[in-house]
């Protein structure tokens, strides 16, 4: 009985620990060039036309419907290596987080359910067949189902998120294990709170 009450305790406890959070967007192009990306990188502007999509941000949430084209040099053969980091700005400068992803082969996980980017991008891309066979090559076509997307964070355990963050972005091709002479890197920058 006294074991039973314990761990209800425990899990009541424990759960109540769990928060909610939510990043509020500063650039309403959603997308900054990066401060610090490496030398031969171009910003996300000039890796995509973005002439064909709309995103719109309405309070805390963004609207994005159309289409993109990969203007990026890039092969459908070439192994496509993401990383992704979040960085907490501390007395002016920008510090590491424990928060961060990478994948070496973006183009086999792209439309894996349980990534990231699924969630919030990939599965809105209608024409996937397409997209799978050439993945970010130069001229790939990306037709987007209209779609709303919300930086939140749901049911969080850890240290007290506050402040300023960035998502910084960097993709990279790779030709025979070689890179290709641009990188893409891209920040997405917010005030993180709790929802």
């Amino acid at each position: 009985m006294f074991g039973t009450l314990l761990l209800l305790f425990i899990f009541g406890v424990t759960r109540s620990w769990a928060v909610d959070y939510e990043m509020l967007i500063e650039d309403p192009d959603i997308f900054s060039p990066c401060t610090e990306g490496p030398p031969d990188s171009i910003t996300v502007q000039e890796a995509f036309n973005f002439d064909d999509l709309t995103i719109s941000m309405e309070s805390d949430t963004l609207h994005v419907s159309g289409n993109a084209t990969v203007k990026w040099e890039a092969q459908p053969t070439d192994k496509i290596v993401v990383q992704i980091d979040i960085l907490h700005f501390n007395r002016g400068f920008w510090e590491p987080t424990v928060f961060s992803m990478s994948t070496q082969d973006f183009c086999a996980s792209m439309y894996d359910k349980n990534q990231y980017w699924f969630k919030y991008w990939t599965t809105f891309i209608t024409n996937r067949d397409e997209v799978e066979s050439q993945c970010l090559a130069t001229g790939t076509f990306l037709v987007h189902e209209p779609f709303d997307v919300r930086f939140k964070m749901m049911n969080y355990r850890g240290p007290e998120l506050r402040g300023r963050y960035k998502m910084v972005i960097t993709i990279k091709a790779l030709h025979k294990k070689l890179p290709r002479p641009s990188s893409i890197c891209m920040e997405i920058r917010g005030e993180v709170f709790k929802a």
